[in-house]
């Protein structure tokens, strides 16, 4: 894939390739929620039009985020996995929901419960990261 970059920054580059919100969304469901099926990922509370699923599916597919394959049980549908180059994007996911549950709560009080105080940072991504690659063992053997 070629793409035109706005500047050499190394946090604009990253931003080009996958800074959008619905990216950021689809690789949160892939990963925290195991979806992976467009059916599960257009049905996410944040309600992403069709056609914007399928063009950031074919976005994060064609930067080797993520893979698509065909459902083993049923060949006429899609399934989408997250790529060890998605599964490294875990630590982002979860520094973002300790600055969201820090400074975001005060704009959106419905914002889901967390405990942060507690939280080892470290053990829960890598715990995020071996749970989704038992879940892609499990789906791909």
């Amino acid at each position: 894939m070629v793409k035109k970059f706005r500047s050499s920054c190394i946090i604009a580059s990253a931003l080009d390739l996958i800074g959008d919100k619905w990216s950021l969304l689809i690789i949160r469901d892939l990963l925290l929620y195991q979806k992976k099926t467009f059916k599960e990922l257009i049905a996410s509370d944040e309600g992403i039009a069709s056609n914007l699923l399928s063009s950031r599916l074919k976005l994060l597919e064609s930067l080797e985020i993520i893979s698509k394959r065909k459902r083993p049980e049923n060949k006429k549908e899609n399934i989408y996995l997250l790529t060890e180059k998605g599964i490294d994007l875990a630590p982002m996911i979860m520094e973002l929901v300790l600055w969201s549950d820090t400074y975001v709560r005060a704009y959106n009080v419905d914002m889901n419960e967390y405990e942060m105080e507690s939280i080892d940072k470290t053990e829960v991504t890598k715990s995020v990261q071996e749970e989704y690659r038992g879940f892609l063992k499990g789906v791909i053997g």
